[in-house]
This record gives structure tokens, sequence and C-alpha cells, in this order.
């Protein structure tokens, strides 16, 4: 079916994928005018979307994997950092208060490499943004194992933070970027399990380490995450630069061979071309005002202002919901359940990272077949329900065995509840909605409200659950997260099956946005109808 935009007010400023944005937008739809040719021809369009050869197939498998090393390095920091803080506090008798500051710095830091990054990858491209993060990650990384006292541990914890901050917000454009539309759900959400593969290897270093004397043990724990580092460097002489990139920076030829070698059949190679080359505006740059991003982004047309609802949105729920204290704080949470000594605290962390890195390959067989936004409600709703469980057991079942039981169950079962969906359907969401010349930084702010949500929260959980208790601050997490469920349903749309182009369009009208009425075919109509204009 096609359609038609009859604009109510004016002409209205004109989007990145033609379409107009500022306007409100009515759709009436015409089905007299898609003739037979026009159907076979998206029917052909959309069979061979989802016929790629294996060779295409294990290329772009190949570019999703090197891209998302970069997350183990974030991962591997908060499985690590939970276990190897309990031996710093031994070693260099740090404070409680400090032991926050420590925790949490790492996140509210990486703020500052995740606001450079939308600038930086627009500069030097997506690729070597990835290698930069890791740079600047490893000599922080050194820093920390060599650190001989709190401050020079801090200094090395901020450089760390920055190469992180860096690190994950390009990693998901990237992967966005290159990805054919049909896989695009399942690759976005590599870095995610990559993050639980750190996490889990974190949890694992600080169990195999814990024997060995507390002034050597952190420091090997924190040492081992620099490895991924290395494997990293050898992943930017295999993938290419993001075709959506090489356009920006006119490199149309460029593009085309990346889009070869990711896409089988050379008629949609051409057609995704034109697309990314009106959403960039430089298949008709007069129809483009000329002005900055951020200028773009803090005074946001109407159809930008719900993208960044949507995506700066989902990204702190990601975090305020807790996550990152149930990681970083495991061993506290389960000490205050009843469980005593530190390699019994340790090895229940184990099967925390066990649940949580289990569960994202779930998603990643659901994500594109289901859809994001069930998997948004599956996880949101199931995360509400065991942080709330975890709260009643600390408060009102006690340090028994039955206790020590559910509080292990509760947490596995959040952790992997979060794995199922919000953890990486969120990134899946930031890199698929912007428009192609806001992406990095759009997705950059993205990173920024999360990193900072997570800093706060691993920065005030030990001193609120003293205020409160352990299992009174779960219950707030419960609260948070049930908002989350209401966010979702008012506010995300459903993505699933449509370019990155397409995706634009759904914004462009408040039905579009939050009850997804309008069709991918719709969708294709309306772009073609606008390029014609």
């Amino acid at each position: 079916m096609g359609l038609v935009a009859v604009q109510q007010n004016g002409t209205g400023d004109l989007g990145f994928s033609g379409v107009p944005l500022g306007a409100k937008n009515k759709y009436r739809r015409m089905d007299s005018e898609l003739d037979e040719d026009q159907d076979d021809a998206l029917q052909h369009h959309h069979a061979y979307q989802r016929d790629p050869s294996a060779s295409t197939s294990r290329y772009v498998l190949a570019c999703a994997v090197f891209a998302s090393l970069n997350s183990v390095l974030l991962g591997y920091d908060v499985g690590v950092m939970s276990g190897a803080i309990i031996f710093i506090q031994e070693d260099l008798k740090i404070t409680e208060v400090q032991e926050e500051v420590l925790v949490g710095i790492l996140s509210i830091l990486s703020l500052l490499g995740s606001l450079a990054g939308g600038r930086t990858s627009d500069a030097i491209g997506r690729k070597w943004t990835m290698a930069l993060a890791a740079l600047v990650f490893q000599i922080g990384a050194a820093i920390m194992t060599l650190a001989p006292t709190f401050q020079v541990l801090l200094i090395g914890r901020i450089l760390a933070g920055v190469g992180i901050g860096l690190g994950v917000m390009i990693a998901p454009v990237y992967i966005a970027e290159i990805s054919p539309t049909i896989a695009r759900g399942s690759l976005t959400s590599f870095p995610e399990i990559f993050i639980n593969l750190g996490i889990l290897l974190g949890y694992v270093s600080n169990f195999a380490f814990s024997g060995l004397p507390a002034h050597k043990n952190w420091r090997i724990m924190l040492a081992v995450g620099i490895l991924p580092s290395i494997f990293i460097g050898v992943a930017l002489f295999i993938i290419p630069e993001s075709p959506r990139w090489l356009v920006l920076k006119n490199r149309i030829e460029d593009a085309r061979s990346v889009l070869l070698k990711t896409i089988d059949n050379e008629k949609e190679v051409e057609e995704r071309l034109a697309e990314i080359q009106l959403a960039a505006g430089s298949s008709s740059p007069e129809k483009y005002e000329e002005k900055s991003v951020w200028r773009e982004i803090l005074n946001p047309s109407p159809a930008l202002k719900r993208m960044l609802i949507t995506g700066f949105g989902i990204q702190c729920f990601q975090q305020i919901t807790g996550i990152d204290a149930t990681v970083y704080y495991s061993p506290e949470i389960f000490k205050d359940a009843g469980i005593h000594g530190n390699s019994k605290l340790l090895a229940a962390t184990v099967a925390v990272g066990i649940a949580k890195t289990g569960f994202i390959m779930v998603a990643i067989v659901l994500i594109d077949k289901l859809g994001r936004k069930p998997l948004l409600y599956l996880s949101t709703i199931g995360m509400t329900i065991c942080l709330f469980c975890l709260g009643f057991t600390l408060t009102f079942i006690g340090n028994g065995k039955v206790g020590v039981g559910l509080a292990i169950f509760w947490v596995c079962g959040n952790v992997a509840f979060f794995s199922v969906g919000i953890g990486p359907v969120c990134w899946v969401l930031t890199s698929e909605i912007f428009p192609l010349k806001l992406r990095a930084q759009a997705a950059a702010l993205g990173a920024v409200g999360n990193r900072v949500s997570s800093g706060i929260v691993a920065m005030s959980f030990l001193s609120v659950s003293r205020a409160i208790t352990v299992g009174g601050t779960f219950f707030i997490f419960s609260f948070i997260s049930a908002l989350s469920v209401a966010f979702v349903y008012k506010f995300v749309p459903e993505t699933k099956g449509k370019s990155l182009e397409q995706i634009e369009s759904l914004f462009q009208n408040e039905i579009g946005w939050r009850e997804n009425e309008v069709e991918l075919g719709d969708v294709e109509q309306l772009v073609d109808k606008n390029e014609q204009k």
C-alpha cells in the first residue's frame, strides 16, 4: 500500500530522508497507486533481502565481532572490579567513600569519551575511533596495574573510563551502519554479548587470582584487561570503514565497495546507496539547511525530539533500574544475604556472570524474529518482579539457607531478564533511530545518559543501602523498573525489518511514533514520492 503525505501546516522543514520533519503529516492510503509491477518489485526486494549469501553473512559477522571487542573491556572492568575492590581495600587501606568513587568514577568519566566520540567518529571515521578507544583504555589499565596509591589508581580509572566511553558509543553505530537490514538487530546486539562475556571473564579472574597475596592479586586481575586490546589492533586490518560515513565524506565509490561486501545483490546495493546519499544530503544538498549538528540536536524538530526522547530515555532506564549496582556490588548483596568468605562470595558472582552471559544469546536469536518491543516488555516486567522479590528476600526472609538461595536466584533472574531485553535492545535502538547526519552525535548523547546514570547508581549504592538497607534499595529499583515498562509502551516504536532510512520515517508523525502504524511498504512508497518531488 502506498502513502501520500498531506501537509496541514505549510511545507515544514525537510527531514534527512526527504520527509518533512517540522510539519504535522497526515497519511492517506492509496491502494490504487500501486500496480502489479510495483508489488512484484517490492516482493522481489524483500526476497533478496532475506537471502544473503554465506560469504556475505560471514564477512558481516566478522565485522560485528571485531567491532564488539572494545565492549569486552567495559564488561571485564565491571566484573573484575567487583572482586578486585575487596583486595584494593586491604592493600591500599581505602575508605568506603573512596571505594564508591573508585567504582563509579569510570562510568561518570566515560561520558567524556562518549561526548568526544560523536565528533571524533565524524572526523576520523568509525573504525579509527574504535582504535583510539582501545589505546586510551590500554594506557589507563597499565596505570591502574602499577598504581602505588589510591590517587594514581584513580588517574588510571579516569583514562580507562574515557576509553570505554569512546568504545561503548561507537561500536553499535558502526555495526548498525554496516549490517544488512534483515540481521541488523542481532548484529547490533553483539556489543552487549561481549560486555556480558567480559563481565563473566572478570568474575572468573577474581575467583582464579583471589588466592594470591592481596598486594599482587588485584593488580594481576586489572592487568589481564589489557589483553583484548591486542585483538582490537589485529581487527583494524580486517574490518572496513562504515559505508554511511564514507558517503558523508563523499567517498561514494568506497562506500559502494563496502556495500558490495555486505549485501549480496547489486541492485539492492544501488538502492541502499541511493537511500544513504539521500539521507546524507549528498543527492540534493540544496534541500538541507546548513547548521551544526549540535544546534540541530539542541533545537530539534518535532520528529527529532521524539527520537531523542526514545533514545536518551531508554539509555537512562537501562542503568537506573540498578543493573550496575547488581553487578559491581554482587559480593556486598550476597554478604547481606548471609554468604561469608571471599572465595564463596566470588564463586556466587560467577553464577551471576553465567546467567547474564547465557541469556544474552536468547536475545540474539529473538530480536529480529519477535522484534525489539516484545523483548523490552519481557525484560522490564521480569526485572520489576525480580527486583521486588530480591528486596523482599533481603528485608523479610533473613540470612538462612533459604534466604541465600533466594537471593542468588533473584539476582540471577534480574540479570537474565536484563540480558534478554533492555541490555542489548537499548543499544540497538539508539544506533537505529537517528538520522545519518546526527547519528554519531545523538548516539553519543544517549551513551552519556547511560554512563552518567550508571555512575550515579554505582557511586551512591553503598551509601543509600546503609541508610535504608540493601533490601530497601532494591524496592526503589523495582519501582523505577515498573516506570520503564510504561516508558516502553508510550515512547518506543517497533523497528524490526526496516532499513535505517525507513526507521527515520516512523518518527515523522506522532501516530507512527507511538503506535507504529506505518508499514514497511508504506515508508518505501513515501520515500519514493518525496524523492520525485
